[in-house]
């Protein structure tokens, strides 16, 4: 039996007293998180790069692993309520995620807004059609890689 969605409850649940699915619904599909970025260690900065995991499909902006994600990608973040804190300044600055954990709104495009799954595509907002998949670029030039944050 699939457990439905309480209604806008983005607006109304704190994220630890979200169910798994209402968890889940966050995500935009942008695959903005599945960029590989780098950190400076003088300056803390994270750097988002055109540069995607192995796993992400570049079209569909999802997982092509995602429950078996940490097979192929041991390092990979399982998000969790309790996570957050520690890992939200490296999210995507309009990842819901974030945005939530911060006491911001969701964006006007965001799927739960829109209740179009596309719409954050049609948007703009995802990185469709142009990502690089890591194996083409060796590690040490990802540098030259580095874009402002995703839209």
């Amino acid at each position: 039996m699939t457990q439905r969605l309480r209604p806008q409850f983005w607006k109304t649940v704190p994220l630890n007293q979200m169910t798994k699915p209402e968890w889940e619904a966050l995500c935009d599909g942008c695959g903005k998180c599945c960029l590989n970025k780098l950190e400076f260690e003088d300056t803390n900065e994270v750097h988002f790069t055109r540069i995607a995991c192995r796993l992400l499909d570049g079209e569909t902006c999802q997982c092509a692993q995602y429950p078996i994600r940490h097979q192929f990608v041991p390092e990979c973040v399982t998000l969790s309520p309790s996570k957050l804190p520690e890992v939200a300044y490296w999210l995507p600055q309009t990842c819901a995620y974030r945005l939530l954990h911060q006491g911001d709104p969701l964006p006007a495009w965001h799927p739960l807004e829109t209740g179009d799954p596309m719409s954050v595509h049609l948007s703009g907002h995802s990185v469709r059609g142009w990502t690089i998949p890591e194996f083409e670029v060796p590690e040490e030039d990802w540098e030259d890689y580095i874009i402002e944050e995703a839209p």
